[in-house]
């Protein structure tokens, strides 16, 4: 006898056991919309990848075409996003990593080619994955203090916020050597463009909306700001910062223009995938070690520290800062490299843009499974992601970036011996761009602080290890130069 097919509210109940949705204090229906605004956050990884890796010649004068890289890049979020959220059940949306792709484009590249590059890539990952999986990457993420671990989440609030004030051109560089930074274009001390005033606009709507504790505030505060972009649009026709021919237009928008038109639709290239090379006879092996060194160094801590932040942000880390299901998070993690390097997208990991979602109330991996299918039709619907342009979504990130700050009060800082690490974590990352640095100078500092205070024996020795691995990271450049790599 056949068996009767289940009801709806059998089917929903399902789904809420899977992923702990009642479990963790969400709905189906928060997990969607939190789903939603991370993507909306992230979208522009679709157009920001290709932009950092296509037409930049490698050794053998090959260049990645910009649609090429476009589709592989929302495939892969796409798949490793849905992925992460159905083995962790976890919030963490994957995408093409910042950092990584630009040491791809502008270091990697220099010395072998677009194919051995992803081998590099692809390398890097297998080692995280083995790491994962022996138990090692976990044991170093429990021999970090729990106040490291606190600064952490503090310095990735400040370091999305910072990207959010850079993208939304409400800080830039000034070209001096003093100040580096400043308000508005080229640091010129006031707002001087509409998309910037765009961005403020979006962020204190939004920041009203959070605070009186309105549903769907970001996503409202998104949407929102998009609509008030493409009337403006409409109505001034400001147009894009680079025009087609390459002329500058200071008061543009700066990534995507908040166009209405034409057809939304797009069939995918993914030519690039598999579309790697592991044929490295050409270069030496110590070149290959150092560069899959610098990968993995980098795509090792930007991601811990990365699910650090976010699984504290959601409520879903104890007090030693671990979360549901970290070994299994890690291990996919080092997956995400793996597929990235096999599609051409770069080393694939988790964002922190998924603190938006996460602030928007998302708490399980549903949300991470209605991210990824988004991201998969966005390989259908390429010009649709153009819409919302990065002012706007650089709101959510400074709104989301204030939220992770709050942790500092959770942190005693009146040990200098832990102050000075912590504040040395959360300075260094958006003053170098780079979390990965931050936790580096947090360790480090925090071994040599303890060691000469008479404090050494507090210090795990696995913490030990990884600080000298960060000294040698952070002094590569002349490790190579005295190796003649």
């Amino acid at each position: 006898m056949a068996e009767a097919p289940r009801t709806q509210t059998e089917a929903r109940g399902a789904i809420d056991r899977f992923f702990h949705i009642s479990e963790r204090g969400s709905t189906v229906g928060t997990e969607i919309r939190g789903g939603l605004v991370t993507f909306v956050t992230m979208a522009y990884i679709v157009i920001l990848n290709p932009i950092i890796l296509s037409g930049k010649e490698d050794v053998a004068g090959n260049m990645l075409e910009f649609g090429q890289v476009s589709a592989v890049t929302a495939l892969a979020a796409g798949v490793m996003t849905i992925l992460f959220g159905l083995v962790s059940r976890l919030p963490f949306a994957f995408a093409a990593g910042l950092g990584i792709n630009a040491f791809l484009a502008f270091s990697v590249v220099q010395e072998v080619t677009w194919p051995e590059a992803m081998a590099i890539v692809v390398i890097n990952g297998l080692l995280i994955v083995l790491l994962a999986a022996t138990g090692l990457r976990r044991m170093i993420f429990d021999a970090v203090p729990v106040q490291l671990k606190l600064a952490i989440t503090v310095g990735i609030g400040f370091f999305i916020a910072f990207i959010g004030f850079v993208n939304s051109g409400f800080v830039d560089a000034t070209g001096q050597s003093s100040p580096p930074v400043g308000l508005g274009p080229a640091g010129v001390g006031f707002i001087a463009t509409i998309p910037t005033l765009i961005f403020v606009v979006t962020l204190v709507l939004t920041g009203i909306l959070v605070a009186k504790k309105v549903k769907g505030g970001i996503l409202i505060g998104l949407v929102s700001g998009t609509v008030i972009a493409v009337i403006v649009e409409a109505i001034w026709k400001i147009g894009p910062k680079f025009g087609a021919d390459g002329a500058l237009n200071p008061g543009g928008w700066s990534l995507t223009e908040p166009v209405l038109g034409g057809n939304p639709f797009a069939v995918p290239d993914l030519s690039l995938v598999g579309a790697v090379s592991f044929d490295f006879g050409k270069v030496g092996l110590v070149t290959v070690i150092m560069l899959v060194f610098t990968l993995l160094f980098t795509n090792f801590f930007d991601a811990m520290g990365t699910m650090t932040g976010l699984s504290r942000e959601a409520g879903l880390a104890n007090e030693q800062g671990n979360f549901p299901r970290i070994k299994s998070a890690l291990i996919v993690e080092g997956v995400g490299a793996v597929v990235g390097g096999g599609t051409s997208s770069s080393s694939t990991t988790v964002f922190i843009e998924s603190g938006a979602g996460i602030g928007e109330g998302a708490r399980t991996g549903l949300a991470n499974v209605v991210t990824g299918l988004v991201f998969l039709l966005a390989m259908f619907f390429t010009p649709l992601t153009e819409v919302v342009p990065t002012e706007v979504a650089a709101a959510a990130l400074v709104i989301v970036g204030a939220m992770m700050m709050s942790q500092i009060a959770n942190i005693d800082l009146t040990d200098f011996r832990v102050l000075l690490p912590v504040f040395l974590t959360a300075a260094v990352m958006p003053l170098s761009y780079s979390i990965a640095n931050g936790i580096g100078a947090g360790f480090v500092s925090w071994v040599l602080v303890h060691a000469f205070t008479g404090k050494a024996k507090q210090v795990h020795w696995l913490l030990w290890i990884v600080s000298v691995g960060f000294v040698i990271f952070f002094a590569r450049g002349p490790i190579e130069a005295f190796l003649g790599v």
